[in-house]
């Protein structure tokens, strides 16, 4: 490996002093230095290839303009990997690397990736779920800086949530303005399962909403059926033993997409047409969700935009501020919603 290009050595093939070239490749906007020193500077450092020496700037400005990332499963998983590519994006835009560490939510490795991070100097580290549940934290040096994303801590107090509430009363006001005000099934609440650690600590805000919408236009479920597994096989399984009772609805509110892609074959299997003669909403916008047929109306998870907010919040000036940012959630419109 040949020797390390050095400030000097582009100084000097620029014709400048190191400190003209450091104010230069810092951006400094006061060095008073002429718009040609500055392309002999930039030109120099091109042809020798030069890299800053990051570890010596952070020792200098007490800063290594890299944020930390912890995450359960988030990277493993296609459900939630755009909370990285959201964190990712805001972090290269404002100068900053990401070191991202998974732990499979196992307290030992959590300790380890934070420690692994700390050695790295991050200046933060953000702290994610697969989904939003209180999240463990190992002990961090005072004053570090820490954003919970799709998480809540007691200790750490900022934290980016999906807004699933308003999310909730999106989706019944859908059905609303389509004039469908009665004959309504929700599939999938079910309160026990939601003390569950691999269960959304949200769902209840979104069960919140939906309730709301519905008291707010005076309307009430024809049925609520409580599922704790949100696959496609309970969704045609409940689906399918509702119909053979007699229940016709006129739109099925599923808690997931998933439970949605069982519940819309069990329709198909009864002879009944979404949405001719049922409507249908989820939440998530699962990738899945696009395909079907019809294409599936669904109220979808931000997570894009909860990983840029959460590094916004992680680097603002003052530190990150606490409380919980909720991120809106997307209405995504297809075809599985009818006019009547």
């Amino acid at each position: 490996m040949g020797k390390r290009v050095t400030l000097a050595d582009v100084a000097r093939r620029a014709g400048l002093s190191p400190a003209a070239a450091s104010m230069i490749l810092n951006g400094r906007p006061d060095t008073r230095l002429s718009q040609d020193a500055h392309e002999r500077v930039h030109a120099a450092a091109a042809e020798l290839g030069y890299r800053p020496n990051m570890s010596a700037r952070a020792l200098r400005t007490d800063t290594s303009h890299t944020v930390g990332f912890v995450s359960d499963l988030v990277a493993t998983t296609r459900f939630a990997s755009g909370l990285i590519k959201g964190a990712l994006g805001a972090a290269e835009a404002a100068g900053q690397v990401v070191l991202v560490a998974e732990t499979g939510g196992e307290p030992e490795r959590e300790a380890e990736a934070v420690s692994a991070l700390l050695d790295r100097q991050v200046d933060g580290i953000i702290f994610a779920s697969m989904r939003a549940r209180e999240t463990f934290v190992p002990t961090l040096p005072s004053g570090l800086r820490t954003v919970m994303l799709n998480a809540t801590n007691e200790l750490h107090r900022c934290s980016v949530l999906p807004d699933e509430e308003t999310g909730g009363r999106r989706a019944i006001e859908l059905l609303l303005e389509a004039g469908i005000r009665d004959g309504i099934l929700l599939l999938g609440y079910d309160a026990d399962a939601e003390r569950d650690l691999f269960r959304s600590a949200t769902v209840a805000a979104r069960v919140r909403g939906i309730s709301a919408a519905m008291a707010d236009a005076g309307a009430t479920f024809l049925h609520e059926e409580s599922i704790w597994l949100w696959e496609p096989a309970p969704g045609y399984e409940f689906t399918a033993r509702l119909l053979a009772r007699g229940m016709r609805p006129r739109a099925i509110v599923c808690l997931n997409d998933r439970l949605a892609f069982g519940a819309l074959q069990a329709l198909g299997d009864a002879g009944l047409r979404v949405p001719e003669d049922v409507s249908l909403v989820s939440f998530d916008n699962d990738e899945l969700a696009a395909y079907l047929r019809p294409g599936l109306t669904t109220i979808g998870l931000p997570h894009e935009d909860m990983g840029r907010r959460a590094v916004e919040l992680l680097l603002a000036p003052s530190g990150p501020p606490e409380g919980q940012h909720l991120v809106e959630m997307p209405v995504v419109i297809r075809e599985s919603i009818r006019r009547v």
